[in-house]
């Protein structure tokens, strides 16, 4: 089968071609055969490409996989084949799912119990979009945040896989939605999501942005602040917190850990949630699963979408790379195989 092999640490958007690249693409990568009798194997047709898979081949993750290993989180395919036992899946069922490793490859082997149902009427390779990104927007604002109709949600790094998740979410729960990106390209994306303000933090301050917004609305200030970029926004951010706001820590794309000052948090009654949605698997697996239903209910009624902003076969995976790394990206990138409806990309 084809798969993409990390041999070695370093920067993914090298060509495949280049010696110093640490990924290779294989057509001969063998296939995983099923390993109980509940276990079931997916013919891949979409993978998503997350921030957190270009950190792991640079080796900057938290979690680092010994050598050589199949990069790759979530996933939507077509069952292929299924073991003894498995009651809740058969051949050609349309499923989606999400693993620690190994779903930049043809097939992939999982147990049934991790595996979802992707209904009628939703698209297959959107399915493959969504586990991570909806996924950790959807546990932290709506099981952890409990974002509630009317509060204010601020995002950062809005038009990125994880902020559009966020935005669409919010919309969902009924939140004052203000976006923070920048770029016209991007801006003009986030309009047509429905976004109530946006700011062009490349071009006029957050803090005064965000401030006349809410006074024009009469609101007094933001109730969740939902960030995945960290550094000097998070820090500017602060300034525009209602008392009682709770702050969602998603990650670090722009490079620097900020600073909550404690003393502050105390005195306006902030709560910060850490959010390291894969870790749900294995401390709170029920979480995860009612999560991504609700989500795959939600995808099929249209109350959300998957914009699928770059596709890639996996034999151009360093392109899709670089798209990340160079912030081009609205919404998705995802790598496609041989099995994947093409024409819907």
């Amino acid at each position: 089968m084809e798969a993409l092999l990390c041999t070695k640490l370093g920067d993914p958007t090298l060509p495949l071609t280049d010696q110093s690249s640490p990924i290779t693409f294989t057509t001969s990568h063998p296939i995983p055969p099923l390993t109980s009798s509940t276990s079931v194997r997916v013919r891949v047709v979409a993978t998503s490409l997350n921030y957190a898979n270009y950190l792991q081949v640079l080796g900057k993750y938290q979690e680092k996989p010994p050598l050589p290993f199949v990069p790759g989180s979530d996933y939507s395919g077509v069952v292929d084949a299924v073991g003894d036992s498995v009651n809740l899946f058969k051949v050609g069922d349309r499923v989606c799912s999400f693993a620690s490793l190994g779903t930049f490859a043809g097939f992939i082997v999982a147990d049934q119990k991790d595996l979802f149902l992707v209904p009628d009427g939703c698209d297959l390779v959107a399915a493959g979009a969504m586990p991570v990104a909806f996924g950790t927007s959807h546990v932290a604002l709506v099981h952890r945040a409990h974002l509630k109709a009317g509060q204010v949600l601020l995002v950062l790094g809005a038009a990125g896989g994880v902020g559009v998740s966020a935005i669409q979410i919010g919309k969902v729960c009924g939140a004052v939605v203000i976006a923070v990106a920048r770029g016209t390209e991007k801006l003009e994306f986030l309009k047509s999501l429905g976004v109530d303000h946006i700011v062009d933090s490349g071009k006029e301050s957050v803090i005064d942005s965000v401030k006349s917004f809410l006074k024009t609305r009469k609101l007094r200030g933001v109730d969740v602040l939902y960030d995945p970029v960290g550094g000097k926004l998070t820090k500017e951010s602060m300034k525009v917190l209602n008392w009682g706001a709770q702050i969602l820590v998603i990650g670090f794309a722009s490079g620097e850990v900020p600073v909550i000052p404690a003393n502050i948090a105390l005195v306006k009654n902030w709560t910060v949630h850490g959010l390291y949605w894969g870790s749900h698997k294995i401390h709170q697996p029920h979480v995860l699963n009612d999560s991504l239903n609700e989500l795959l209910q939600w995808l099929s009624k249209g109350l959300i979408s998957v914009n699928i902003s770059h596709s890639y076969p996996l034999s151009k995976a360093n392109l899709a790379f670089a798209a990340m790394k160079d912030r081009k990206v609205l919404g998705k990138v995802m790598l496609v195989t041989d099995a994947s409806p093409k024409s819907k990309l």
